[in-house]
């Protein structure tokens, strides 16, 4: 009884904030992309593929937070192995500003995948140091890659990561994910609130990727989990937290 008494109440105090419109970070629980995007609320823009979206956030993303140390550990590890890399949702190329610091990156042809109003912003703001970042509209359009790098791609993906993967012209020794977020139960798409824009934002179950990445051919060498950005989806706390997940895979001999 008293199980159902609390979820009573989470699915009670949820639903409370959503008809406040309270101004939370993620409102809503869809079955679909299609379906989130169809509940963006009057006066917004819906989805991320907007030149008003770009700079949320943007001095942010080009931080390198806790959470990247691990992609940073073994891109230097890989280091030897990488002459060029795919940097799927790059935006304007935040991760090749902020690892800079730490890898030398005028050894890797780095190129970023993202949406066309991201890539204009890219190749607007590339600086003369950055001799070695280009940008594609396309992920067909990048050459052959040692390594795919997605960090913080996979929420906002719309498609399988199989599709993704094989949609390049030559499956890349390595991938490297990072800030996937996952839940015990099916997946979900939720609207996050970018102030301007509402974006659809994937929390997908917790066996999806992991099953992905075997179907493509590649072994799980390394994963992690970023307790620090655990959450609730506001107005559905009862789908439980959201747990953020990160994955090294190598494609099998």
């Amino acid at each position: 009884m008293r199980t159902h008494l609390k979820r009573a109440a989470l699915i009670a105090l949820g639903r409370f904030r959503a008809l406040r419109r309270e101004n939370v970070r993620f409102r809503g629980a869809f079955a679909s992309f299609d379906e989130a995007v169809a509940h963006v609320r009057p006066g917004l823009l819906a989805g991320y593929d907007h030149d008003r979206v770009t700079p949320v956030s943007r001095e942010v993303m080009q931080q390198v937070p806790l959470w990247d140390y691990p992609i940073l550990y073994w891109l230097k590890r890989l280091a030897p192995e990488i002459t060029r890399l795919v940097d799927a949702g790059g935006h304007i190329g935040v991760k090749y500003r902020g690892f800079g610091r730490y890898l030398e990156l005028e050894l890797v042809d780095w190129i970023v995948y993202d949406l066309p109003a991201q890539v204009k912003a890219g190749r607007a703001q590339v600086r003369p140091q950055d001799r070695t970042l280009s940008f594609v509209e396309r992920i067909e359009e990048a050459p052959a890659a040692d390594v795919l790098l997605a960090s913080g791609l996979m929420p906002y993906l719309n498609e399988p990561l199989t599709d993704l993967v094989r949609r390049m012209r030559v499956l890349p020794r390595y991938i490297l994910l990072n800030k996937v977020v996952t839940r015990d139960g099916p997946t979900v798409v939720t609207l996050e609130n970018f102030g301007v824009a509402e974006v659809p934002y994937h929390i997908r179950n917790v066996d999806e990727v992991p099953t992905a990445l075997d179907m493509l051919g590649y072994d799980i060498i390394d994963s992690w989990t970023i307790d620090s950005l655990a959450h609730r989806i506001q107005t559905h706390p009862e789908l439980g937290h959201a747990t953020y997940r990160g994955y090294v895979a190598r494609l099998r001999a």
